[in-house]
C-alpha cells in the first residue's frame, strides 16, 4: 500500500518509510496552458483603453518637460525664448504636441471617468453619485480652462 501512494507521489520507499525527495522521471506530465498571443490586449476595447491609458503618461512627461524648457528659455532671455518659439513651429513638433495633446485628452476624460470608482465620497452617510464626481471634476476643468483662455486671450 505505502509503495502504491509512493509511485503517485513520486517518492522512494526506504525502510524506515517515504523520503522526502520525489523521485526523478523523464516522464512528468506538462501542464495544459492555452497560448495566448503578445498582443491579447488589442481585442477588447476595456484592455485597449487600460493600455492607452497607462502608455499617456509618457506624453504627460513629455508636455511637463517642454513646460520646464520653455520656462528655461524664458528665463535665459527675450532671444532664447524666440529660439524656442521658432524651435516649436517645426512640423515635426507639431505634429508631435497634436499626438500627445490628444493622447493627454484621453488620459483625462478616462480618468475623470474612473474618479468615481477610485474616490468614494461620503456625505451623511450615503455615497455620493458617481455623476456628481466626474460632473465637478469637468465641471472644474470648464472654469479653469476658461480661466486659462481668457488669461492668455485678453490682450
Amino acid at each position: 500500500m505505502v509503495q502504491i501512494a509512493a509511485d503517485a507521489l513520486g517518492c522512494q520507499v526506504k525502510p524506515g518509510g517515504l523520503s522526502g525527495t520525489p523521485s526523478h522521471t523523464a516522464y512528468h506530465p506538462r501542464w495544459y496552458r492555452e497560448r495566448v498571443s503578445t498582443y491579447w490586449w488589442l481585442w477588447k476595447w476595456r484592455y485597449l483603453k487600460f493600455v492607452l491609458r497607462e502608455l499617456s503618461s509618457v506624453p504627460v512627461a513629455y508636455f511637463v518637460t517642454l513646460t520646464l524648457v520653455q520656462v528655461h528659455a524664458l528665463s535665459d532671455g527675450p532671444q532664447a525664448y524666440a529660439d524656442f518659439q521658432r524651435w516649436m513651429t517645426h512640423p515635426v513638433f507639431l505634429t508631435l504636441n497634436a499626438i500627445s495633446f490628444l493622447f493627454v485628452l484621453f488620459h483625462t476624460v478616462t480618468w475623470f471617468n474612473l474618479a468615481p470608482r477610485a474616490i468614494v465620497v461620503r456625505l451623511r452617510g450615503k455615497r455620493v453619485p458617481e455623476f456628481l464626481i466626474a460632473g465637478s471634476n469637468y465641471a472644474a476643468w470648464l472654469v479653469i480652462s476658461a480661466a486659462v483662455a481668457w488669461l492668455i486671450l485678453r490682450s
